[in-house]
């Protein structure tokens, strides 16, 4: 049970593989996921070192895997995910999976570059024929002109004067094709043109591209050779186009029983190459398995030490105390499994160096412990704040958030997301926002099911109280016949009016105060004394925590120069200014209320010994002594803290080098007595003065509180209160639009932005406020070697 409020003890080990079982004992290892590998050749380039050959070997593969993988994904098939964990290959069959790879990556290339051609002929084609076509419509309209007509006699001129030529362009080209055209040939060319209505694929991107096909006559070897380099230079396609009709004819039946017999051919590599992706597609998922585990064997292999005789393999790793069983047993089964008959060793060693920080979690205390480390890796055997944030974060985010109606809907979100856990997961989602929200699902729900219960406390729902147990004011018979709301448009509760407060509500507030003018100035008195209680508690067993740090690294000095003074310091001024709130709260009652004097104004003429404040009267007899004895003590804790550590700190030096200089005149033991000094200096000021500042921070659940009350109440006066206030007959369809409209502003509004935001504020008062108390955070993670956290993620790319 110690394990779960702090990291695990960890101890640095040293295994002895043989070299025949070694690539099966790390392939264990890595399986169990429970060993952190230390580089034993620092000093030693990467490309030196035993095992890069079959490093670059893993990749190679890995870089052909991921080539068919490319073209599955270009084909839309969809890659089988089994579930399936294969078992690592052996080494000896790194070779046959090397020529299945090799052979798929050399199919596949060749059906590529056969199917590019075959496109590309396709395309050339299917141009030519459109050329054949359009050219046979051209001349074929010249026709029709009335042969006595001028330009029927200019046209059949010019076609019989003149050469063409004729080819296809891009569409988007036209217009700047044709200006060049006649400004280099100064206008003595004639172009024709014609889009192709279709769109034709590019053989290289596979795009589809819209053309146009055109001719061109002209006169000479001149023009000729200008035109033709335009052509080249707008990178159109010139083909070859018979004079005669009938020649084109010939030809244009000839392209399209060519066109045909590709069309066969096309489809007939096409569905080959399906067939081979589609088998591919079955087994891809567990090739990559199967290469990444070899990879990272390899590559593990090269962090350990080869010992003289090349027979042995001699690794350093980093485990818990309570897995040494479990990683006997996982070298006893590798070394089985390689057929060797020596059994690899596990030596245990001492070491002054640091271990790693180790905190095991489950699914549901991952999250948690995720926000605590992403504020820093707590030091080796650390209090992990991690169990207590558990209660404490969606507690101080409820604080914040409650509302009954918002709690319910964010509870019912997580349970949706908690109960379809296994099927979203086997969903493997690309969307990063999802994930992240997938990976909290139990914080979001311990969230909403603390907001559900703070909702009830402020008997919030969607800004509307629920008369659960009927209001404890009896304001009615005031207001004469017409009754309390019918008659006033506001009402102001008073407790000290006689026979109008009859006692307490039983659970919450009393939902009358939902329409009283002066329900502002009670939820603010009673919001931000709440902030400031919850703020003290909260720091104080934040400190109350540091005292386990110095009771399990046996230190003493902490204890009573460190620990001590910060929990009286804190308790004598803020932790009696909580007490003055609770005592408040029972010395005075509705008709003396009036007289309360300011606990904020108390609380700094404490502070400043000012005791003559007459607007500030006395809460109880003898006060002034007590107060002055208070912050005297709170006074010499600073010393203590300051001085008086330091003092000691440096007292037991000298004892310590004077006993160690007698026994051995050569040991240096460094002390640098202002550093320490220093650093208590700035310890002391931090502690004080954010003594008063982190309560004050703790404000802000007050205030998010009421600006979400606030926005809320907004929401609903401005929006669905439009529709509950008509009464035509077409009052229904109004009211389910601006019920969507409310339904839509809610969600994007009050639980998503505002949670985000409470969310973000608790994170903080956990982070300073909480945790600096007694968490350091500057230890490193344990990052086992496992095949688990290798693959996570790899087929979501």
């Amino acid at each position: 049970m110690g394990e779960l409020f702090r990291s695990e003890e960890m101890t640095l080990a040293q295994l002895f593989l043989q070299s025949e079982a070694a690539y099966c004992c790390v392939s264990e290892l890595g399986e169990l996921g429970m060993v952190q590998f230390r580089d034993l050749n620092p000093d030693v380039n990467v490309f030196q070192r035993k095992f890069v050959n079959e490093v670059r070997r893993c990749e190679e593969m890995d870089r052909k895997l991921r080539f068919v993988e490319k073209e599955i994904k270009k084909a839309n098939i969809p890659t089988v995910d089994t579930g399936e964990n294969p078992e690592v290959p052996f080494p000896r069959d790194m070779i046959d999976l090397e020529a299945t790879f090799e052979k798929l990556e050399n199919e596949l290339k060749e059906i590529n570059t056969n199917q590019e051609a075959l496109k590309k002929n396709f395309l050339e084609l299917t141009e030519l024929k459109h050329i054949l076509r359009r050219t046979q419509q051209f001349f074929d309209e010249v026709g029709l002109f009335q042969p006595d007509t001028a330009e029927a006699l200019e046209c059949r001129t010019l076609f019989c004067l003149c050469s063409f030529v004729a080819g296809v362009i891009s569409r988007e080209r036209i217009p700047t094709f044709e200006r060049m055209l006649w400004r280099v040939c100064r206008g003595n060319v004639f172009l024709r043109k014609a889009e192709i209505e279709d769109p034709l694929e590019d053989p290289t991107t596979g795009d589809q591209v819209h053309k146009s096909v055109f001719i061109i006559f002209f006169q000479g070897d001149q023009l000729k050779n200008r035109v033709k380099k335009i052509c080249e230079g707008f990178r159109a396609s010139l083909y070859p186009c018979p004079e005669t009709p009938q020649e084109r004819k010939e030809m244009l039946a000839g392209v399209n029983s060519r066109i045909d017999d590709l069309q066969m051919v096309l489809n007939q590599t096409e569905d080959h190459r399906q067939r081979v992706l589609q088998a591919a597609s079955k087994t891809m998922r567990v090739w990559f398995i199967k290469v990444r585990k070899m990879k990272a064997i390899y590559h593990t292999l090269n962090l350990c030490n080869i010992d003289v005789t090349q027979k042995c393999l001699i690794a350093e790793v980093w485990c818990p105390v309570s897995d040494l069983d479990s990683i006997q047993f996982a070298l006893r089964r590798g070394t089985e499994r390689s057929g060797s008959t020596v059994p690899s060793i596990l030596n245990r060693m001492q070491t002054k160096q640091t271990p790693p920080t180790f905190n095991k979690t489950n699914k549901f205390t991952s999250g948690f412990q995720n926000i605590v480390d992403a504020y820093g890796i707590g030091n080796y055997r650390e209090i992990n704040p991690a169990p207590y944030t558990i209660i404490t974060f969606p507690f101080l985010f409820a604080v914040m958030f409650g509302d009954m109606g918002h709690g319910l809907l964010m509870t019912c979100a997580a349970l949706y997301l908690v109960i379809r856990e296994s099927r979203l997961l086997s969903q493997k989602s690309d969307n990063e926002m999802f994930n992240m929200v997938f990976a909290g699902r139990y914080i979001i729900l311990l969230m909403g099911l603390f907001s559900v219960y703070t909702g009830v406390i402020y008997n919030d729902c969607f800004s509307k109280s629920l008369n659960m147990f009927g209001s404890g004011w009896s304001v009615r018979p005031m207001f004469g016949p017409k009754g309390t709301l019918d008659g006033n448009s506001v009402l102001q509760l008073d407790p000290a009016v006689p026979g109008v407060f009859n006692g307490p509500y039983p659970l919450g507030i009393d939902p009358i105060w939902n329409v009283a003018t002066n329900k502002l100035t009670f939820l603010n008195s009673f919001k931000m004394k709440m902030s400031v209680i919850l703020g003290v508690i909260h720091m104080l067993f934040g400190v109350s925590l540091s005292l386990f740090n110095h009771l399990y690294f046996k230190k003493p000095l902490n204890i009573f120069l460190g620990f001590i003074p910060e929990i009286v310091f804190m308790s004598t001024l803020f932790g009696y200014l909580v007490l003055l709130v609770f005592y408040k709260w029972t010395a005075y009652d509705a008709f003396t209320s009036k007289d309360a004097p300011s606990l904020l104004i108390h609380f700094i003429n404490m502070c400043l010994f000012n005791y003559n404040d007459p607007t500030n009267k006395p809460l109880y007899a003898g006060q002034m002594g007590i107060q002055v004895l208070l912050v005297l003590i709170a006074l010499a804790c600073v010393p203590c803290m300051l001085i008086v550590k330091t003092m000691v700190l440096r007292r037991q030096h000298l004892w310590k080098k004077h006993l160690v200089c007698d026994s051995d005149p050569t040991y240096n033991l460094t002390f640098d007595f202002g550093d320490v000094a220093v650093h208590q200096a700035i310890h002391t000021i931090e502690y004080c003065l954010g003594c008063i500042s982190n309560t004050a921070s703790y404000l802000r659940l007050w205030a998010l509180s009421l600006a979400h009350a606030q926005l809320s109440e907004v929401l609903w006066s401005m929006v669905m209160h439009l529709g509950l206030s008509s009464r035509s007959g077409g009052g229904f369809f109004g009211l389910s639009i601006i019920f969507a409209a409310f339904a839509t502003l809610t969600v994007a509004i009050l639980l998503i932005m505002e949670g985000l935001s409470a969310f973000l504020h608790a994170l903080r008062l956990h982070w300073v406020e909480f945790q600096n108390k007694f968490y350091c955070g500057q230890g490193f993670k344990f990052v086992p070697f496992s095949f688990e956290s290798i693959l996570d993620g790899r087929f979501d790319e």
